[in-house]
């Protein structure tokens, strides 16, 4: 048997091992995250600051010098929905 191959499933084990607790708690902080932005988007005007934008981008799938205030109050009516 190589050493080689021995270290491989080495690290692959301890990888799956990290993802599996890893992942529940990077979920539970999308969560929070999720929550703690739209909170920031009620209280604030646009243009939003750059962290408000970066998240706004990833929801709407969107450059953030291409997201409007419309594209903002569809956000948040999908976001008080669920």
């Amino acid at each position: 048997m190589g050493i080689r191959r021995v270290r491989r499933q080495q690290r692959q084990f301890d990888m799956g091992v990290s993802r599996r607790e890893n992942g529940m708690r990077k979920t539970k902080e999308r969560v929070r995250r999720d929550i703690r932005i739209v909170e920031l988007i009620k209280t604030g005007t646009f243009p939003y600051t750059p962290v408000v934008r970066a998240w706004l981008s990833l929801k709407l799938d969107k450059p953030t010098t291409r997201i409007v205030p419309a594209d903002v109050e569809k956000v948040l009516a999908a976001t008080t929905a669920k």
